[in-house]
């Protein structure tokens, strides 16, 4: 994604210190953000679900494309510098390489989640357990209008059984 970084030139530079929020998970900004440099933690609940140290890495891109509040917290895991782009929907638009670079990452995302959700899917058929669900959100997943999913976690009980 280091490429996403030629498009940011004049944009505003941010410097976060460590242990700063970069996004907080349920805000609504409207921003994209770009890491330049450092190291920055993705954070789902209390979980941290990825690090980010790739320059030119994107952040809250899904929170604009789907119009929607961000659905983690980033929050700097060192010093870093990033890109703040306020509008990123003009942005998005204006550079539409960037955007076809962001459509590139969620469809590789799509393609991880999916192989991933198939094997469990295929390792676990016929148990009848939670891990049964995994067919039901791999056809969300392609559905359209989407669905909304919400798969809970093995604290909280299905609600269907």
């Amino acid at each position: 994604m280091r490429a996403v970084l030629d498009y940011c030139t004049g944009g505003i530079q941010r410097s976060v210190s460590s242990g700063a929020l970069v996004i907080q998970e349920g805000g609504t900004t409207g921003h994209l953000y770009v890491l330049i440099e450092g190291r920055l933690e993705v954070i789902k609940g209390d979980t941290v679900v990825a690090i980010m140290t790739e320059p030119g890495a994107v952040l809250g891109e899904m929170s604009v494309l789907l119009d929607q509040p961000h659905t983690a917290t980033v929050r700097a895991a060192s010093d870093s510098t990033i890109y703040e782009i306020s509008d990123a929907a003009s942005f998005l638009h204006q550079q539409p390489a960037v955007a076809l670079l962001i459509a590139r990452l969620l469809a590789q995302r799509l393609n991880v989640a999916t192989t991933y959700l198939a094997d469990i899917m295929h390792q676990y058929a016929g148990h009848g357990d939670h891990l049964a669900m995994v067919g039901e959100i791999l056809q969300s997943m392609i559905n359209l209008p989407p669905l909304t999913v919400s798969p809970g976690s093995d604290r909280q009980s299905d609600p269907r059984i």
